[in-house]
């Protein structure tokens, strides 16, 4: 492509994903209803609970649901590559102390894309910083449930639920990370604190 040519356009992705939504995540909120009514009622309502949850640019294909998980097959468009770069970005402007705008970058990524897994963990990271627990909680309940993987999240849910003094959820998700990575540090100094503060 020559100098005076333009460049293309960014491609926007269509995606198909499974989100596994966990029941533990959700006691007490809307979508528990999935959970709690009779499986010959399960239909509609649920379905349309998950999709006022997820957002209007999120289509969902189906649901399963078991005892403790919902698996919900979803379709989405948005611009993956564009939204990554901007949670990265908006990831060191809050390094740099730019907290705020950081969190708008975080948002605006996903605008880009509703499902992306670096824009929600980096706006859970903006929202801790910024001792906004109860969202940054929320949001790192949606990056495991978009995708995120590994022992990282279920860490970051226990710093939250710690800082909220929630010391039972708290306790959930360290087990939770102990059975990831039983020699976890982080996940047994957490225990041992949360031990000392219940006695």
């Amino acid at each position: 492509m020559s100098e005076s040519e333009p460049a293309s356009p960014p491609r926007r992705n269509r995606e198909r994903r499974t989100l596994v939504i966990r029941r533990d995540d959700h006691i007490g909120d809307p979508i528990s209803i999935a959970w709690l009514a009779p499986a010959e009622t399960v239909g509609d309502a649920i379905i349309g609970r998950l999709q006022d949850y997820l957002g209007p640019k999120v289509r969902i294909a189906k649901a399963e649901i078991s005892r403790d998980t919902m698996e919900v097959e979803v379709e989405a468009r948005g611009w993956r590559e564009e939204a990554d770069r901007m949670a990265r970005a908006a990831r060191d402007l809050a390094e740099k102390g730019g907290r705020r705008a950081a969190l708008q970058m975080c948002e605006e990524s996903l605008q880009l894309d509703s499902i992306n897994i670096e824009g929600i963990t980096t706006m859970g990271i903006v929202l801790t910083a910024l001792d906004r627990n109860e969202e940054a909680l929320q949001a790192f309940k949606r990056a495991r449930e978009f995708g995120a993987s590994g022992v990282e999240p279920v860490l970051q849910l226990v710093r939250c639920a710690m800082r909220m003094n929630r010391l039972g959820t708290a306790v959930q998700y360290v087990h939770e990370a102990l059975r990831m990575d039983p020699h976890n540090s982080e996940a047994r100094r957490a225990l041992r604190a949360i031990k000392r503060q219940m006695k």
